[in-house]
């Protein structure tokens, strides 16, 4: 199993708006290709602009088959399209994490 954990920075001020576009436009084709998340969440102190989710996966194969049959899909093309145009967003960290041996994440 491996985790996909992102974060995500808005300009201040428009976090709430990204997040009604993404609601409307994004999180239906996402959870359609990669299932629920383990988390979907605001950030609550430090960079309060930001919110966090983690996807999981199998393996690295299937979070690469996942995620390219989502980025073939027109509906989440036009939900990036949509979001370059609105320009909310000014960041996306990338981490992706594997469980130890004494947590298996079940």
């Amino acid at each position: 199993m491996i985790l996909d954990h992102r974060t995500y920075t808005c300009r201040p001020g428009t976090l709430a708006r990204h997040l009604k576009l993404y609601a409307e436009h994004g999180w239906p084709v996402q959870r359609r290709h990669l299932g629920d998340p383990v988390v979907y969440a605001l950030t609550e102190t430090g960079n309060v602009n930001s919110y966090v989710h983690v996807w999981r996966f199998e393996s690295a194969a299937d979070r690469a088959t996942r995620r390219a049959a989502m980025k073939d899909d027109p509906a989440w093309s036009a939900y990036l399209q949509k979001s370059a145009e609105a320009g909310y967003l000014v960041s996306q960290v990338n981490s992706l994490l594997t469980p130890t041996d004494f947590f298996p994440g079940d």
